[in-house]
């Protein structure tokens, strides 16, 4: 599932490359998954258009054009974005292919069907967008702030990081990697935190997310498309040891939702109602 970091250094790689060059023609290849809040034909409001701003928000991926419409990529869980020359032949789950003036184009891949492509002119039309809370990384997140949100909110911890009413930005995998760096048990309640571990989330919410920025920066490259994980310290690990400590990394399913942790560094009591190791 591309997350804040993901998104944040697919944008910071589009931006350059498509930013002022128009679309020449569209490929709508599987419209259950576009969402055309404008009506008639997407190409209507797509052909002939250029980009105007690539940006991002929380999971979101937005693409402006000059006719003040937006498209806007949710890639859920397997939504990959393709930028480059034309592929030779389409793919089974290629839904939306923009082939560029410039020769290149743009493609939205989804395995799964659960991702989304939106066009509206207005953004608050699009499902969840207007809900969010901050960026997991703006600067206006102080402390206090994120104190005071946190509070908002109730459950375990893991599952307060991943609603994005409470930061925007935050999935599966960079939940695990923020509570393993704060030394927490994902399965906490969110009011069993003493004000200590608040600190320590918080520090650990902007590190985790900061310095996968800057590793992918280095590794992605042209691969977009290519979700790059092996970095991680336990999201994805379950069986290996422990970065810090050398403890098997945990894994627990809950709702088809694999939760990776190590019970030496971050104790606590066995989730009921899950399947772990």
């Amino acid at each position: 599932m591309p997350e804040l970091p993901d998104l944040e250094v697919i944008r910071e790689y589009l931006a350059p490359r498509v930013v002022d060059v128009a679309i020449a023609s569209v490929q709508v290849r599987r419209p259950i998954v576009m969402r055309n809040l404008l009506g008639g034909d997407p190409a209507d409001h797509l052909v002939g258009q250029r980009l105007t701003h690539v940006g991002r928000r929380g999971k979101f991926l937005l693409f402006s054009l000059g006719n003040g419409v937006s498209m806007v990529i949710h890639p859920m869980l397997a939504g990959r974005i393709r930028y480059g020359d034309p592929l030779a032949r389409h793919r089974v789950r290629d839904v939306l292919v923009l082939c560029l003036a410039d020769g290149r184009e743009l493609r939205y891949h989804d395995a799964k069907d659960m991702g989304k492509v939106y066009l509206t002119d207005d953004l608050n039309q699009v499902p969840r967008f207007a809900i969010q809370g901050p960026e997991a990384t703006d600067a206006d997140l102080t402390l206090d702030v994120f104190r005071q949100r946190l509070l908002r909110h109730r459950g375990e911890i893991k599952r307060v990081l991943v609603n994005q009413t409470f930061v925007a930005g935050i999935g599966n995998a960079y939940a695990d990697e923020i509570c393993w760096r704060a030394r927490l048990y994902p399965f906490r309640r969110r009011a069993s935190l003493t004000a200590g571990e608040v600190t320590r989330l918080y520090s650990a919410v902007h590190c985790v997310l900061t310095e996968a920025i800057e590793i992918l920066r280095t590794c992605v490259g042209d691969a977009i498309d290519v979700e790059v994980r092996d970095f991680l310290a336990v999201h994805g690990k379950a069986g290996q040891p422990c970065p810090r400590c050398g403890t098997s990394v945990s894994e627990v399913r809950q709702a088809r939702r694999a939760t990776h942790f190590c019970r030496n560094c971050q104790p606590g009591l066995l989730v009921g109602g899950g399947l772990g190791r």
